[in-house]
């Protein structure tokens, strides 16, 4: 009986950590982070102001790269924050141009997500 109460409580334990490091990266004012990937590199942006209404839907972002050819979004970079944690925060506005081969996918990280001001 002792066993299977470790392997039960050793099963939830690796589901709690799965589930702790799966939560998508988004801010308490639901700012969604995104990664744009291409043959050059990869960008992890915010939707701006403006284009919030698309959401976490990466269809959408496509298709308004496909169909206007650029997007302004926030790039975002991990920093320490005032208290010594690691955090992704605003870097600067920058335009994404849907050149070559690019691909949007939903950005997930375990650090803290500063929203926009």
């Amino acid at each position: 009986m002792c066993a299977a109460i470790r392997r039960v409580f050793a099963r939830a334990l690796v589901t709690g950590i799965a589930l702790s490091l799966a939560v998508p990266a988004f801010a308490a004012d639901g700012t969604k982070l995104f990664s744009f990937v291409s043959e050059d590199g990869e960008i992890v942006a915010a939707l701006t102001s403006e284009d919030a209404a698309l959401g976490a839907d990466v269809g959408a972002i496509g298709k308004v790269l496909h169909d206007h050819g650029t997007l302004t979004v926030w790039r975002y970079a991990v920093r320490k924050a005032t208290d010594g944690e690691l955090e992704q925060a605003p870097l600067a506005k920058i335009s994404v141009q849907a050149q070559g081969n690019l691909r949007v996918e939903p950005y997930t990280t375990p650090l803290r997500v500063v929203p926009l001001q």
